[in-house]
């Protein structure tokens, strides 16, 4: 077993604490290497102008015994990254970073998004036994902790898990939020499981984004009847991941063409908007139906549909014999194009996720 100290505040393995660097840490040996990082940051809340690249930012340390350092591999985007750059559920955001209000006002800043980190173990807590420097692991990042656009974070152990091996970081880095998101809709709140989900009839709504491909390859796998709806260039890709039927919302009134279809036991709404109004009248009466919204209100939920400890250890494991799910990624982007990858996100339309190579050379 590996002994532990501590170096600078951080906790350090014996091997580092001997003098022996580990090859994975890619550090140089100056003090300023020790003590600041790459990362993309934003300085106030805004549009995408307020993005600002810096090599200065703190080098996180290891506060709690059950915490690890993650080198970055990957990175990806979801809508959380957008709302929190525009500021939506920052006061909810502060109230979690500090309940007891013992820091000054806007603390946050320069604040890190990013929530989908796949990368590899550098530094562990006291407490950490089930990793250790070197493994590959995965996690998804609390909304309210520094995220993952930057070359190191810091997580929980609860939040981490061992990356599939049969994933690469880049593959892996677009899975764990929206997994997380989608098992949490379907699961937490919606009650479906492998055990009563056979026959039920699935409803899901914008289908062709990063929740919504999870969701029907999940369901599916399940054994849900999967009703998917998108635009028609994301037919053919709703049928590779198994939904029954598709719908494309632009070839006439989709309220009319889903209200011709046998009700649904359970609705993931991934658009909002008018759908709301007349979701709720394409669900089975009497029956225990559910509709879920994932889009209003966002992070007011973030603690029944957002980040939850566990979601990587539980029922559904990635990449496992139990649930197979096929990564779906729209685009990836160099770390030098983060701005660019947030336009591509914010342009909408985007066919599954947006994902940060953070080690590419470009």
């Amino acid at each position: 077993m590996l002994s532990r100290g501590t170096v600078g505040g951080r906790t350090l393995c014996g091997a580092a604490r001997a003098g022996v660097q580990p090859p994975f840490r890619g550090l140089r040996a100056s003090p300023r290497a020790r003590s600041a990082m790459p990362s993309w940051v934003i300085d106030r809340y805004g549009r995408n102008d307020v993005l600002r690249f810096t090599r200065d930012m703190v080098f996180p340390t290891i506060d709690f015994p059950n915490e690890v350092i993650i080198k970055v591999h990957a990175a990806s985007l979801n809508p959380i990254d957008l709302s929190m750059r525009s500021g939506y559920g920052a006061t909810a955001l502060n109230m979690k970073r500090d309940p007891l209000k013992l820091k000054s006002a806007e603390t946050e800043f320069p604040l890190t998004l990013g929530r989908d980190v796949s990368g590899v173990v550098m530094e562990c807590g006291l407490s950490v036994s089930y990793f250790k420097p070197g493994d590959e692991v995965w996690a998804a990042i609390p909304p309210w902790k520094q995220g993952t656009l930057s070359e190191f974070v810091v997580a929980n152990g609860n939040e981490v898990s061992f990356k599939p091996k049969c994933l690469s970081h880049v593959e892996a880095a677009s899975l764990p939020y929206v997994g997380l998101t989608a098992w949490s809709a379907v699961n937490q709140v919606g009650g479906l499981n492998r055990n009563n989900c056979s026959g039920k009839r699935v409803l899901i709504l914008g289908a062709s984004g990063g929740v919504g491909t999870f969701a029907v390859q999940l369901v599916k796998a399940w054994g849900a009847h999967v009703t998917a709806v998108c635009s028609h260039d994301a037919s053919k890709l709703m049928k590779k991941l198994g939904a029954d039927d598709v719908i494309d919302y632009k070839s006439g009134n989709l309220e009319e063409q889903l209200k011709s279809l046998p009700l649904f036991d359970f609705i993931l709404d991934n658009v909002g908007g008018s759908t709301e109004k007349w979701a709720l009248d394409l669900l089975k009466k009497w029956s225990g139906a559910t509709y879920v919204t994932l889009v209003t209100p966002f992070l007011i939920n973030m603690d029944k549909l957002g980040v939850a400890d566990g979601m990587l250890q539980t029922g559904v494991t990635v990449g496992s014999k139990t649930v197979k799910i096929q990564p779906v990624i729209d685009q990836v982007f160099s770390f030098s194009e983060v701005p660019k990858a947030f336009l591509k996100l914010e342009g909408g339309h985007a066919r599954g996720k947006t994902v940060i190579d953070v080690i590419s050379k470009k």
